[in-house]
């Protein structure tokens, strides 16, 4: 496996392994593009191969904290998918790796996520709420809400996140009733 910085013409390639791993219509491949395309974007995003495939796919984005002395720059960590036939294998694991190293070189003080707990858990995310930081929305459960903090956090660095536009444009904050 291969983790590299996504290349122009990989395009169509990333929005089928978007499309594959979350199964939505394209939903998840349109908040990577419109993330890719912001001015702002603090790095390009990463994507996994496998024997030249395209395999896997994480991004990063610029997000703040609300803390009380000034806003801080942070980074959310979204979208991360991997096609369905190579689920469970540690390319998503090596995704979040290189992103984290990523933000680390980029000096963020924190990275953010809406995830599952028990995946990312495992992969050294805490539960954001128990180390001082308030989810965007209500609608995100608050064991989703995650943070890796690094080593540019200090800890005047908390309350609430706040994530860039586009997510909220398109609808990508917390869960909604499908009803």
């Amino acid at each position: 496996m291969i983790v590299r910085t996504q290349h122009r013409d990989d395009g169509p390639a990333v929005r089928q392994v978007l499309t594959d791993a979350f199964a939505d219509g394209g939903r998840v491949a349109a908040l990577a593009e419109a993330l890719a395309g912001r001015p702002d974007r603090p790095t390009g995003p990463l994507v996994a191969e496998v024997n030249g495939e395209l395999v896997g796919h994480v991004q990063l984005s610029r997000g703040w904290i609300d803390a009380l002395p000034q806003l801080v720059d942070v980074l959310v960590l979204s979208p991360l998918g991997v096609v369905g036939k190579h689920q469970r294998s540690g390319i998503g694991r090596a995704l979040c790796q290189a992103a984290i190293e990523q933000a680390r070189r980029h000096a963020a003080p924190a990275v953010f996520l809406e995830g599952d707990p028990a995946y990312y858990s495992r992969i050294g995310w805490q539960r954001a709420s128990g180390l001082g930081f308030t989810a965007p929305s209500t609608r995100i459960p608050e064991p989703g809400f995650q943070v890796i903090m690094l080593p540019a956090w200090q800890p005047w660095m908390v309350g609430a996140v706040v994530y860039n536009d586009t997510f909220w444009a398109l609808d990508f904050v917390g869960l909604r009733d499908p009803a």
